[in-house]
């Protein structure tokens, strides 16, 4: 492995070397635009690498879902990502609660690892369809004999801030972990992972033991954070790029006793999973920082946590994440410390 694919902190370093256009199609098509919309702006908060807004302004997430709803007519050609074996399965009442399944060869004989992947977008728009979701990570990861679980979860329009999202997520998982003898998967060995929004409603999860206990969430054997909206709420609201502010307080709210509700970094407790937080090096609002500053204080709770600053962009971070580079390579050396059936299915 390249050394410059996983900078890890040193405790973990050390284990590792131990261990369409009709109506019927309305509803998908324009969540491939939306997600056109923000791969155009280099991620899915609608961020370039250099950390500017391409659209300009303050947007709200009722302007940002306007806008991709927009373009729907302008633009029919986006792909959304392979169809999975099992599709809009409902986790709870809510038309957005709803998850799509991708099984392995064999899933009916049992013990999979299952990866759980959260979209990203501003806690405003984005699809579990998405192809930058899901494509690259079921080509790689379901082949090696994963069960793979691409989640939706309610938006800031349907009434959910990112704690209400967290709440949903953490619902999710925990269905999943009901479920996942189904799909030939083992409940045992469910990981959570996420991008931008989503990665910050992973680590909320995680490292939330009251939010986990309240939905029946059992251990999980960790959380891969894909450069993460926010680890340390506080920190990151008076630094938040001017053309995100109002999607940002939509989410988060104006008081401080909201924004620490809603962060992992106050939320972490001791029963917290192992955790990667994966980081863009080339975000002027310094996302690594923050994933630093979360590792040291789990590994001071005798957490076991790591960062993976990479010299990419927001959105590539998301979407090459699966294709056959030292960055896949560098979270699957994190994946492969949480479980031997991980580390055995990772090495095929």
């Amino acid at each position: 492995m390249n050394a410059t694919a996983v900078l890890v902190t040193a405790s973990l370093a050390t284990l590792l070397i131990a261990a369409a256009a009709t109506d019927s199609q309305a509803g998908p098509l324009r969540e491939r635009l939306r997600e056109r919309m923000q791969q155009r702006a280099g991620d899915g908060d609608g961020m370039r690498a250099d950390g500017m807004g391409e659209f300009g302004g303050a947007m709200s997430c009722a302007d940002w879902s306007k806008r991709a709803d927009r373009s729907v007519e302008r633009q029919r050609d986006r792909q959304s990502g392979p169809a999975p074996d099992r599709a809009d399965v409902a986790y709870g009442p809510a038309p957005r609660q709803r998850l799509d399944v991708f099984l392995p060869d064999g899933a009916g004989r049992g013990g999979a690892p299952v990866i759980v992947m959260v979209h990203g977008g501003g806690w405003c728009v984005g699809d579990k369809t998405m192809s930058g979701v899901v494509a690259n990570k079921v080509a790689r990861w379901v082949s090696q004999g994963f069960v793979f679980v691409s989640a939706n979860y309610p938006m800031v329009n349907d009434g959910a801030d990112a704690r209400a999202q967290g709440e949903h997520i953490a619902k999710a998982a925990a269905f999943v972990q009901t479920h996942a003898a189904e799909w030939g998967g083992d409940p045992s060995k469910v990981i959570l992972m996420g991008h931008s929004a989503g990665a910050h409603l992973v680590s909320l999860v995680n490292a939330d033991g009251e939010l986990r206990r309240k939905h029946g969430v059992r251990p999980l054997l960790g959380t891969v954070s894909l450069d993460a909206g926010a680890i340390d709420v506080p920190t990151q609201m008076p630094n938040v790029y001017p053309f995100l502010k109002t999607r940002y307080l939509e989410a988060f709210g104006d008081s401080e006793a909201q924004w620490i509700a809603a962060s992992p970094y106050h939320r972490l407790d001791r029963s917290a999973g192992p955790w990667l937080g994966v980081c863009s090096t080339q975000r002027k609002d310094d996302p690594c920082s923050q994933a630093r500053a979360y590792v040291a204080k789990s590994e001071g709770l005798g957490v076991r946590a790591a960062a993976l600053p990479q010299p990419m962009g927001h959105g590539a971070l998301n979407n090459s994440l699966g294709e056959d580079n030292d960055y896949t390579r560098g979270v699957e050396a994190f994946m492969a410390t949480l479980d031997p059936a991980v580390a055995a299915r990772l090495r095929r």
